[in-house]
């Protein structure tokens, strides 16, 4: 099972992610970290366990005011494990670090009015991860997105915006039939609503190969042991 822990930059510092009101999200504050710099985050997280894959939410350029991709260099350059995830709200590759692994969310292919058509073809396989971005039970995305998961690339998360940062739980329903639809030979990773590591194992049994989480390791709710058990 793979855990990914999760940043959220905006403003240029790592904040905390509370139901996808991205209006009202603070500079986080962790025992894990003694200051919001998105690179003591990610150290912090590591200090916990050696996780090989870190993802980044740019909000800066989710919500259109630039990336910053100078952060996502620092960031994928002091991260001691494999790949750097980044959900930029771009469909370009970010060239800032050769770790650095572009995400294509569904909201940004509905926003750049991104049709069928295109969507089996360059941006998805360029990338190799999808997020499909849910808030409620609103899809944020083209509807036909989700109509053709044969164009779906290799790994899929499951993005359930309004769950995030509320300790609510995750919405395996949801991750379920996403896992069904994306069948055998893609991966599914949920995101959102992760309080404790039965969820994470609730979660594998409904398919997921991995999970996203950042408030459950900020406030010490999944432990190193629990890390050591569920990923290896």
């Amino acid at each position: 099972m793979l855990i990914i822990p999760v940043i959220d930059i905006r403003g240029g510092v790592a904040v905390r992610a509370v139901a996808g009101d991205r209006t009202h999200y603070r500079p986080i504050k962790s025992p894990l970290a003694d200051s919001p710099d998105p690179v003591a985050v990610a150290r912090g997280y590591q200090s916990v366990f050696p996780f090989p894959t870190l993802y980044l939410a740019d909000l800066d350029g989710i919500e259109g005011r630039g990336s910053n991709h100078s952060i996502h260099s620092r960031v994928a350059e002091a991260w001691n494990g494999g790949d750097v995830w980044v959900d930029d709200g771009s469909l370009e590759r970010d060239r800032s670090h050769q770790r650095v692994r572009p995400v294509v969310g569904s909201e940004t292919l509905l926003a750049a009015g991104v049709c069928q058509s295109a969507l089996g073809g360059e941006q998805l396989n360029r990338s190799g991860i999808l997020s499909l971005d849910f808030h409620g039970l609103s899809f944020l995305g083209p509807p036909e997105l989700l109509a053709y998961p044969s164009i779906w690339p290799g790994a899929v998360i499951v993005m359930t915006l309004a769950s995030v940062g509320l300790n609510e739980g995750p919405d395996l329903k949801r991750v379920a039939a996403i896992a069904e639809m994306a069948g055998p030979k893609r991966r599914v990773f949920a995101a959102g609503g992760v309080r404790h590591i039965d969820d994470v194992r609730a979660l594998r049994d409904a398919g997921a190969a991995g999970v996203l989480v950042a408030t459950a390791l900020h406030e010490g709710k999944i432990k190193t042991g629990d890390l050591e058990e569920i990923a290896g």
